[in-house]
């Protein structure tokens, strides 16, 4: 039982290389096929946490090769979507360079400050994720999208820019921060409340 989390966590490794392999492909139903193992690769980005916490094994080591996974996962899905969508990213570049720069510059910092990788689970970023997956489901099926993805970008630029602000404020490095509201108490050694569902 205690090793369902880390089964569910390398389970995005699976599915990210099934879905460059159907992408590239393009078997039958690719667009049908991507949007399931999305959608899969999401579930069990959500239950991997919840499990974890249920089982009591939610461990910073494993919190950490959960984000680790977590960019690989969502590089191998947006690269595959991107490059059979090109025409809509060269059409949103500017906005979709704007998130990659803030990802990008939120490891940076991390790794420049701390010399680890950043694990903060922020709730917004949890948010962001949903709007993520809908936006590129859309995308899939329909070969462009509106409405989700103006707000998969909000949220996009919002939790990337929280993130960057959580770790500039850390004093110690330091996984599961719900917000930058709970940095203060952080610092000062104080135990913050944190949600069940979403944090360990």
């Amino acid at each position: 039982m205690n090793k369902i989390p880390i089964i569910l966590i390398y389970s995005r490794i699976l599915i990210g290389i099934l879905i460059i392999l159907i992408g590239i492909g393009k078997v039958d139903n690719f667009k049908f096929w991507i949007s399931i193992l999305m959608i899969t690769g999401l579930l069990t980005d959500i239950f991997d946490g919840i499990i974890a916490r249920k089982l009591k094994v939610s461990t910073q080591k494993l919190r950490i090769l959960d984000s680790n996974v977590d960019q690989f996962f969502w590089l191998t899905v947006m690269g595959t979507i991107f490059f059979l969508n090109i025409n809509f990213i060269l059409d949103n570049i500017i906005w979709i360079s704007i998130i990659s720069i803030l990802e990008i510059s939120a490891y940076v910092i991390s790794y420049k400050k701390f010399s680890r990788s950043i694990a903060t689970h922020s709730i917004l970023a949890k948010f962001w994720t949903i709007s993520l997956v809908a936006f590129l489901v859309d995308l899939t099926i329909n070969s462009r999208s509106h409405t989700l993805f103006i707000i998969c970008v909000i949220l996009g630029i919002i939790s990337r820019a929280e993130i960057i602000l959580i770790i500039l404020n850390l004093k110690k490095w330091t996984t599961d921060v719900p917000s930058i509201l709970s940095v203060s108490k952080i610092n000062r050694g104080i135990k913050i409340k944190k949600s069940k569902l979403f944090n360990s």
